[in-house]
């Protein structure tokens, strides 16, 4: 028997474009350098949190919503059908992985429920661990996209709310590509709200560009050193972690921006790279490491303006890279938090077309994948995501949006998301993961504290 506080699977299908795929949409689409690095990654999960319309019990609301889920996501396909495919091996000599856009159900769509409330997700000081099973997907790593779907939505309807998790697998894209999918489905979903369209082709705003960049004189497709995917392919286990959302008001943020300038005597500190060093430093501190041992402070990049020619937002694909600032803990301490801004705003500052560029042929030389429990380590910390991505925008009927929650995925000890407030204007959730005991010595900590808003949940 299910526990009231267990996420009950109730049905699920397979989604497709409402029209076969024609001539403009290639059956196959291969991988770039920065999509193979991906394999041994999670898939990307993100979702949202709604509130139920009232009356909450309404008989025909979630059937309602689920049909016109179906149907926008359809339609969505439309223009992101690579997400539709699997992935596929071609077998040696010439070893390599690319997308089969037409071999496949097409994209998973279930729908659950739980016997909870919206106030049971969000007033917790901690993530509650149910929000996991709101993904499909548990654990999945991306090379799974062989034999599991390459999209997968979970509709979880809860007594008073709705959350939309979204999977998607990481070799497609990054988190660029993975809300600009999620608003072009909000914004079919609002254009068939509108005019109860029955048309198979909606145009929107932002069409995603599916031509993959590949170096000069390189592929497609590209051959990889391998002969089995146990040569590249490993399973991260994150050990047991606290996960909490930190709020942070655009004025707190404006705070620490004008003190991070202020220590360095500069103006060219941003806002994310003040908050970046904050944390940094108070992660840090709260480990309690030895004062020689080495510390990085990784951030994700988008390349995407960094090539030359510069690529446009709607490039699907994956273009990231995680650029490093070093030090260590002892002088990372010793320094003000100017200092440790600097650190990080000078490795954004060199991480340019050449730097990119030369990553590339390095990697062509010796090509590798990423292996998530070797390349971190909890000496450092990792800030992925951006609070620049249009979260709150989405809109399926139900309003603006209570809350952005992830899964399991990629988290490990000083994995930090960035996600922006909900209220806008420049604030900022930081989604941290952290050991008990260091969750526990930085929620002590009266710099990190007192830069924070305990309001973490807007009134609703």
């Amino acid at each position: 028997m299910n526990s009231p506080s267990t996420v009950r699977r109730i049905s699920e299908c397979f989604i497709k474009p409402p029209i076969p795929s024609n001539d403009s949409n290639p059956a196959i689409c291969y991988l770039s350098p920065w999509d193979i690095l991906m394999l041994s990654c999670h898939y990307i999960q993100k979702g949202l949190l709604f509130l139920k319309p009232s009356p909450h019990n309404h008989p025909l609301f979630i059937d309602s919503l689920l049909n016109r889920l179906k149907r926008s996501l359809s339609l969505t396909l439309l223009h992101f059908y690579p997400l539709t495919g699997r992935l596929a091996t071609t077998p040696l000599p010439s070893y390599s992985v690319f997308v089969d856009c037409h071999n496949s159900d097409g994209a998973r769509f279930i729908y659950a429920t739980l016997d909870m409330t919206v106030s049971h997700i969000l007033s917790p000081v901690d993530v509650p661990p149910v929000t996991q099973s709101f993904f499909d997907h548990d654990r999945a790593v991306n090379h799974d996209g062989h034999n599991l779907p390459l999209l997968s939505i979970q509709v979880t309807e809860l007594i008073d709310g709705v959350f939309i998790g979204c999977s998607m697998n990481h070799c497609l894209g990054d988190g660029t590509s993975y809300w600009r999918f999620f608003n072009a489905w909000s914004e079919i979903f609002r254009a068939l709200e509108a005019d109860n369209s029955d048309g198979d082709l909606i145009p929107i705003s932002r069409p995603p560009i599916h031509n993959r960049w590949f170096p000069e004189g390189c592929g497609p497709p590209i051959s990889l050193p391998f002969k089995h995917h146990d040569e590249f392919i490993s399973r991260l286990e994150a050990p047991v972690l606290r996960e909490r959302i930190f709020h942070f008001t655009a004025e707190s943020i404006a705070k620490l921006k004008a003190k991070a300038n202020r220590e360095s005597n500069t103006t060219k500190l941003s806002s994310l790279q003040s908050l970046s060093a904050l944390v940094w430093r108070c992660i840090t501190r709260a480990r309690s490491h030895p004062c020689d041992q080495r510390t990085c402070c990784r951030l994700a990049a988008n390349n995407r303006s960094r090539m030359e020619p510069s690529l446009p937002e709607e490039y699907f694909g994956n273009l990231i890279y995680l650029v490093a600032a070093e030090t260590t803990s002892g002088e990372l301490l010793e320094h003000e938090l100017g200092w440790a801004a600097w650190k990080i705003h000078m490795a954004v500052a060199n991480h340019d077309v050449k730097a990119v560029r030369e990553f590339v042929k390095k990697w062509l030389e010796s090509p590798m994948v990423i292996q998530p429990d070797r390349f971190f380590d909890p000496s450092s910390v990792v800030i992925g995501s951006s609070p620049r991505f249009d979260m709150y925008g989405n809109d399926f009927g139900m309003g603006k949006a209570l809350a952005v929650r992830s899964g399991y995925a990629n988290k490990f000890d000083g994995k930090v998301t960035s996600y922006p407030g909900r209220e806008g204007g420049g604030s900022i959730d930081l989604e941290m993961c952290l050991p008990p005991a260091v969750m526990a010595a930085l929620e002590s900590d009266d710099e990190f504290m007192n830069s924070i808003s305990l309001q973490t949940v807007s009134t609703f």
